[in-house]
């Protein structure tokens, strides 16, 4: 941003209040993170229960991604509505009883009915709605603060992984999803009862007045990104959901590395690095150019899948090259919100995200159930890793090739 917006006296008086904010935030987003980054531990248990197939059982995920993002619109104007305490922390209450009614589910339809829909509803008032308080109490830092944010989207499920994973064994999985849900639900209400509305002073409107959601929706630009990030999701969450699969198919599930059991120990790891990427490419992005930074990162995960594809029968090399293939991806969920904020304006940055944020839905489609049907179809997870990889390394061409000569010529016009 500006050194104007830097100096701005409405973000320098926030003082405290904007760190604390943060800070909250980043709880919420924490208490919503495992039933996305943890359900692969799941899929075994659930399935060998309820006897159903793996891409019947992965429509559940999907169902949670897709209910996450395809309410965006419609949730991210309910928390300008009604300010972020009450519907965040709805939000937060909702995902945590999902796994609580998820531990009674006795067949297909009620694990879609709780895991899937009253968890995706649930986290998608969340991230939507804090990731949309962020950007507006951080005009001049929109990078970073959606970064660390979304970093306790993508970290959160570090501190579950290795207890879940015990927790799966010692006490099964429906004791496992009472108990965990019960917590998290605790915990994302007593967050969000801090959080405040993000101020909109006179000189952040003055610096970014903003359009509306439907001149938004009629911008080739918001297309272009959609897209992007609808190719960068698919990669991700086909990785996220199915790799307790490929593992097994690789010959990991059994394998133990420094000690410790190798899915486990790469699942946590993941979530540090997915978490890690997040401020850490919005800062890059804040001093290099969102573009620019998209090109990098989107290419380290296509290369990292490829190396990772080539060198799946090493234990410690599939730990590792797991840890940069999320490295190279969580960073969409700073990126992606900061660009569009920049091009489009704070002053409907929550619902405006809200429809970018559909992206990801779509991409759990592709990346869950079509990406477990296209393995079935030919027997190995190459040509799966092989969309991946092809969908990251276009979005990077894309980036630089595309999105960066239409927005500057866009900023310019404005």
């Amino acid at each position: 941003m500006t050194e104007t917006m830097a100096r701005s006296p409405a973000i320098t008086d926030q003082g405290l209040t904007r760190w604390v904010q943060l800070g909250l935030g980043l709880v919420c987003m924490m208490a919503i993170s495992s039933p996305q980054y943890v359900w692969t531990l799941f899929t075994k248990p659930i399935g060998t229960a309820l006897g159903v197939a793996p891409a019947s059982l992965q429509v559940t995920f999907s169902l949670l991604i897709v209910l996450q993002t395809f309410f965006s619109p419609f949730q991210g104007w309910l928390v300008d509505k009604f300010g972020p305490r009450l519907l965040i922390g709805v939000g937060g209450l909702l995902s945590g009883l999902s796994w609580v009614f998820a531990s009674y589910a006795s067949s297909l339809t009620m694990l879609y009915l709780t895991y899937g829909l009253i968890g995706g509803l649930g986290t998608g008032i969340v991230y939507v709605g804090v990731v949309g308080q962020m950007v507006g109490w951080f005009p001049d830092r929109r990078g970073f603060a959606a970064g660390v944010v979304a970093a306790g989207y993508g970290m959160g499920a570090i501190v579950t992984t290795f207890p879940i994973t015990n927790s799966l064994v010692a006490v099964g999985y429906q004791m496992t999803l009472l108990q965990y849900g019960a917590v998290f639900a605790l915990i994302g209400l007593l967050a969000a009862l801090g959080l405040k509305p993000a101020p909109m002073s006179a000189a952040m409107k003055a610096d970014a007045p903003g359009v509306s959601t439907g001149t938004m929706l009629r911008s080739p630009i918001f297309w272009l990104m959609f897209a992007m990030m609808t190719m960068m999701s698919t990669s991700g969450l086909m990785v996220t959901s199915q790799m307790a699969a490929f593992a097994g198919e690789f010959g990991i599930t059994q394998a133990v590395v420094w000690g410790l059991a190798a899915l486990p120990l790469a699942l946590t790891i993941d979530r540090f690095t997915n978490g890690l990427t997040r401020p850490f490419f919005g800062w890059v992005s804040d001093k290099i150019g969102r573009e620019n930074t998209m090109c990098l990162a989107f290419a380290l995960e296509g290369v990292a899948m490829a190396l990772w594809l080539a060198c799946r029968g090493d234990p410690v090399l599939f730990v590792l090259l797991s840890g940069v293939v999320f490295f190279g991806w969580g960073e969409i969920f700073s990126l992606f919100p900061s660009t569009l904020t920049d091009t489009f304006g704070t002053r409907n940055a929550t619902r405006n995200y809200g429809c970018l944020y559909m992206a990801q839905g779509i991409g759990a489609i592709f990346g869950g159930p079509m990406a477990s049907l296209l393995h079935e179809a030919t027997g190995t997870w190459t040509p799966v890793f092989g969309v991946a990889i092809t969908a990251d390394l276009l979005t990077a061409v894309l980036a630089i090739t595309l999105l960066k000569p239409l927005r500057a010529k866009y900023m310019r016009a404005r």
